[in-house]
């Protein structure tokens, strides 16, 4: 009995470890798949802010987790199991549409270049929800929403199609843990970013004006409202104004800023990531000349600061595949204003007769 129970510990730690080790390589092909997904992870973020603009400050957070929670669904009721799908059935397509993927992150990058170049125009205010009735606010909430969660579904797709390339299990448990992992870290890193990103501004504020941050805060953690506090500020309160009303004072000042950069960072993350799964899916078909040209270089500049040779190659392989990707977003660019609209343009207006 004692054999027979020394046995059985000893399969369990045999399955323990082989459940460890699982756990690690998920852990760490997770990671890996997030982190080439990092350009259109960080164009996310700088997308979905502009979402909530223009609504109640009460109303920011409960937008941003309504998208976010269509993300979510997005991403582990649709495109998780059409990536295991695809995988089990047709893992030949995997590579031609991430190239797809990667020449529409092209494009929209393109675009997003060309408008920082040539401005196409003041575009139309959007209507103020607060002037609205609270019909026509809450139709307009719901609209907002639907159009980013479209807009993350594009993205989500080319997140989970990246993470899928990635992935180097047979096991389709694994692949959909790994999948499944991925899919709910960026959801909770990207939404939680953009909750942070919208209510920044809210906080400066509240910050630059208050100049009872510590007893005010109490009385916020107790429920009270600090109105009815009839002593002006501590000589605690004095003192910690002085760091918090230049810091909330900074974030009022810095976010639009911040935003800009973020949207700027966004667009070459795009373009960089975009230009490098059209490099190495044409490596993968035998069309290796351009990753090697691409390697060749980053190498030879390298060498010349040996110090940081590793920050260098990469940098340099970063801006060469950003610069690949703006010149194939620009092709696209040009076949679909000047090919494929017209011929569209043209279909509607004979079947319109």
């Amino acid at each position: 009995m004692s054999i027979g129970l020394i046995a059985l510990l000893d399969d369990i730690a045999a399955l323990a470890k082989v459940a460890a080790v699982t756990l690690d390589d998920v852990a760490a092909q997770a990671t890996k798949a997030a982190t080439k997904a990092a350009g259109i992870v960080i164009d996310d973020a700088a997308v979905t802010p502009r979402y909530a603009v223009g609504f109640a400050a009460a109303r920011e957070l409960p937008i941003v987790g309504k998208i976010a929670w269509g993300s979510l669904k997005n991403k582990i009721l649709f495109l998780l199991p059409g990536a295991l799908l695809l995988s089990a059935l047709a893992p030949w397509a995997i590579t031609p549409l991430l190239m797809i993927g990667g020449l529409y992150l092209c494009y929209e990058g393109f675009e997003k270049v060309l408008e920082m170049v040539v401005p196409h125009g003041e575009k139309a205010a959007a209507p103020d929800p607060l002037a609205a009735s609270p019909a026509d606010a809450a139709a307009l909430e719901s609209q907002r929403v639907a159009g980013a969660i479209r807009t993350d579904f594009i993205l989500s797709a080319e997140i989970m199609a990246i993470a899928l390339s990635t992935i180097t299990s047979p096991s389709l448990w694994t692949q959909a843990l790994i999948l499944a992992v991925v899919g709910l870290g960026i959801t909770v890193l990207v939404y939680g970013a953009v909750a942070l990103i919208v209510k920044a501004d809210d906080v400066g504020l509240a910050l630059a004006q208050s100049s009872r941050p510590v007893t005010g805060l109490g009385h916020v953690m107790r429920g009270r409202p600090t109105e009815l506090e009839p002593r002006g500020p501590s000589a605690l309160d004095r003192a910690v104004s002085r760091l918090t009303q230049p810091v909330g004072r900074g974030l009022v000042f810095g976010m639009p800023y911040f935003l800009k950069t973020l949207s700027l960072v966004g667009t070459l993350a795009m373009l960089w990531v975009g230009g490098g799964i059209i490099v190495h899916g044409l490596a993968g078909y035998g069309l290796a000349g351009i990753e090697h040209a691409i390697h060749g270089v980053a190498v030879a500049v390298a060498a010349v600061v040996p110090a940081v040779k590793a920050a260098v190659e990469w940098l340099v392989t970063a801006v060469a595949s950003g610069l690949l990707g703006l010149a194939l977003g620009g092709v696209v660019f040009l076949v679909m204003h000047y090919v494929v609209e017209p011929l569209m343009h043209r279909r509607g207006a004979t079947g319109a007769h």
